[in-house]
């Protein structure tokens, strides 16, 4: 690396820094605001070519940036949408779109001037993701969707969404297939937006189609690509979908070991307890055992090898570690931690959706065994690369 990329580096990684301390509990009616905001500041331009507008940084580069993002930003709804917005939205359009669309919507969305949704989960398909009923007939040079779509991030602001519906039903899992359905497609309907416990700033709704007419043209991928585009867009947001909010476990972490050295009980510290250091003992541990996990992940990313199984390990694993770790900070914190509006109670909250977004904790323990035993056979692929990471 020569010295003008590390100037570089280091100029982009304190404009991140920066941007994410001045993010202090947002309301919805200002996010769009804040997203331009991002836009400016290139937030959305990891894992995006040079080409295409984006900044060319590999997988590692996010994870470090991110990692500070988290550790600085205050809000875990909007560092976890960004990451969404990167990973979700972004990355399936430079992977599987047509020109046409990449052309249309990537500049935009890099901008802050979009936002998207992934419009995946559905009343009666939540971790049986690919039983999907939503329907796309084919109809006068283009297909009418008709079905639901729930839970779904960013879904009651959004500009447009991609969309997995079924193609032809006899085929199973091979019968879906992916659109970009926009907000100002008649039949489109936008739900409202879902109070959540947590990551309040990542609002979530429902979204319906109605006889919604849209032009072949806006089909990302061939016919039937659906579930590979799903399981490849799983696989990224599994590896990195959390980083953010291991940035805001250092953040915690050192938090917790400097209230333990000033708070005094009984004439001492209360880190001088071995029941509170063990506590600080296990945050580290975990701390560390998950930015190695986010490292590996981008290896293998950036190697362009298989995911799916360790995807699902680097998830399982940063998800269940946040939260016993927001849970250990909120103990040594005491009362204080339990208060509504402290880090502490926030950093649980936004933590419990960890380990039921991107498929439950119970979803990741089964892809992770079956991988293990061969039952579960790797995606196939659509394009270049083993992975989709190019």
């Amino acid at each position: 690396m020569d010295q003008t990329t590390r100037h570089t580096d280091r100029d982009r990684s304190r404009a991140v820094r920066t941007f994410a301390n001045t993010i202090r509990d947002p309301r919805p009616e200002n996010l769009r605001h804040l997203w331009r905001t991002a836009g400016q500041s290139r937030l959305f331009g990891y894992l995006v070519p040079s080409s295409d507008g984006g900044s060319g940084d590999n997988a590692s580069e996010l994870v470090e940036d991110m990692l500070d993002f988290g550790e600085h930003c205050s809000d875990g709804g909007f560092a976890m949408a960004v990451l969404s917005h990167v990973l979700t939205i972004q990355k399936p359009l430079l992977r599987f779109a047509s020109p046409e669309i990449r052309q249309r919507y990537v500049p935009r969305l890099l901008a802050g001037d979009l936002i998207g949704a992934f419009a995946l989960t559905e009343p009666a398909s939540g971790s049986d993701a690919l039983s999907l009923t939503t329907t796309a007939t084919p109809k006068d040079g283009g297909y009418v969707l008709n079905g639901h779509k729930s839970f779904v991030g960013m879904g009651p602001i959004c500009d447009f969404a991609i969309v997995f519906a079924q193609t032809d039903p006899d085929k199973g899992r091979w019968g879906l297939s992916a659109f970009v359905v926009t907000a100002n497609d008649p039949g489109f309907l936008r739900g409202d937006r879902q109070e959540k416990l947590g990551l309040k700033t990542s609002p979530i709704g429902q979204l319906e189609f109605r006889d919604c007419w849209i032009p072949e043209t806006r089909q990302i991928g061939p016919k039937g690509a659906g579930a590979t585009i799903i399981q490849t867009t799983l696989d990224w947001e599994r590896c990195f979908i959390l980083t953010a909010q291991v940035g805001a476990m250092r953040r915690q972490l050192a938090e917790c070991v400097e209230f333990a050295a000033s708070r005094h009980q009984f004439g001492k510290p209360i880190s001088a307890f071995q029941s509170v250091s063990n506590r600080l003992a296990d945050m580290r541990v975990r701390l560390e055992t998950c930015e190695l996990m986010l490292a590996r992940a981008a290896q293998l990313y950036d190697s362009s090898q298989p995911l799916s199984q360790f995807a699902a390990m680097a998830n399982l694993h940063i998800s269940e570690a946040c939260l016993s770790s927001s849970i250990d900070a909120m103990r040594t914190f005491g009362g204080r931690g339990y208060l509504k509006g402290s880090n502490s109670s926030a950093d649980v909250t936004d933590a419990l959706g960890g380990v039921i977004y991107s498929g439950t904790s119970d979803v990741q323990r089964e892809i992770i065994a079956k991988m293990e035993l061969g039952q579960r056979p790797q995606p196939k692929k659509v394009g270049d690369g083993t992975n989709g990471s190019n």
